[in-house]
C-alpha cells in the first residue's frame, strides 16, 4: 500500500505511511513551511523516502512506546539527516531528547500537541492529541485500535481500562490514528462475540470490501469506535481482561 492523505486541515495534513506487514507511521505536515513531525518511525527508510520525495524537512519525532516496530527507524533518520531533530517521548527510549508526560504540550508551528499517558499495552505508553479547526486528532500507538485494543504486554487490564476511558472522553469526531491495520481481524472477533449485532456485521462487511481493494481502514473516529469497539464498552477492568484473553486466543 502506498502513502495516503489521512486528514487535511488549513495548513496541515496527516500522511499515512504503511510499513512492514501492517504498521502505519504518521507524518504531521505543516504545509506552508514543509516541516514535519513523524509519529513512531519504525522503518527509517519509509520515512526518509517520503520526506525526500516531497521535499519535507523533518523537525521532530513523537514516540508512543518502546517496541521496535515503533522506534526502529529513529537511528537511521538521525544519522541520515544532518540537521537537529527533536525526539520526544518516554525516557525508556535512549534516542529521546525531550521526555514528556501527562499534560505536557508540544508546540509545532502554532499547533498544540497534548500528551496523555495511556498505559496498558506497555507500562509507559503515551498518546498525542491535537485539536485543530473543529477536529481532534489522536495518535494512540498500540493502545486503541480500530475495533480493538492492544495486547497487555506489561500493563494490567486495569491500566488499559483507565486508558481507554480517558481516550473515550475525547470528542466523538476525534480521528483515531492507531499504529496497525488490524480492523478486519478485530471485527471478525467482535462479530463472533456479538453475532446478532447488525451494525457490527455491516461495518465488518464494509471493512472487508475495503481490504479486498487494498485500501486502508484507518483513521477511524471515536464515534465509530463507540459503536463497534467492544473494548470501549467494557464497564469494568475484569470484563476487559476476560475479553482481551478471549481475543488473544481467538
Amino acid at each position: 500500500m502506498e502513502s495516503f492523505i489521512a486528514a487535511r486541515q488549513p495548513e496541515w495534513s496527516v500522511i499515512g505511511l504503511p510499513a512492514f506487514n501492517d504498521n502505519y507511521l504518521w507524518a504531521i505536515v505543516h504545509e506552508p513551511s514543509q516541516h514535519a513531525f513523524v509519529v513512531d518511525p519504525g522503518c527509517g527508510l519509509t520515512v526518509q523516502k517520503y520526506l525526500e520525495d516531497h521535499s519535507l524537512y523533518l523537525s521532530g519525532i513523537l514516540v508512543t512506546h518502546h517496541h521496535p516496530d515503533h522506534i526502529g527507524g529513529i537511528d537511521h533518520l538521525l544519522n541520515h539527516f544532518k540537521h537537529p531533530i527533536e525526539v520526544i517521548g518516554i525516557n525508556r527510549v535512549s534516542q529521546v531528547h525531550r521526555v514528556v508526560s501527562e499534560g505536557d504540550v508540544i508546540h509545532f508551528y502554532g499547533l498544540e500537541i497534548k500528551v496523555i499517558e495511556v498505559p496498558g499495552h506497555t507500562r509507559d505508553h503515551l498518546a498525542y492529541v491535537i485539536s485543530t479547526a473543529g477536529e481532534t486528532w489522536l495518535f494512540c500507538g498500540d493502545t486503541l485500535f480500530s475495533a480493538g485494543c492492544g495486547r497487555l504486554f506489561e500493563g494490567t487490564a486495569e491500566d488499559m481500562h483507565k486508558s481507554l476511558n480517558k481516550i473515550n472522553e475525547l470528542p466523538s469526531n476525534t480521528l483515531v490514528f492507531c499504529a496497525h491495520e488490524y480492523t478486519e481481524s478485530n471485527l471478525r472477533f467482535a462479530v463472533h462475540q456479538e453475532p446478532n449485532n447488525t451494525a457490527l456485521k455491516k461495518r465488518f462487511e464494509e471493512v472487508q470490501s475495503l481490504r479486498r481493494l487494498g485500501k486502508n481502514t484507518i483513521p477511524s473516529t471515536l464515534a465509530i469506535e463507540r459503536e463497534s469497539n467492544l473494548f470501549l464498552r467494557c464497564e469494568t477492568s475484569e470484563t476487559l481482561r476476560v475479553l482481551r484473553l478471549a481475543k488473544d486466543q481467538y
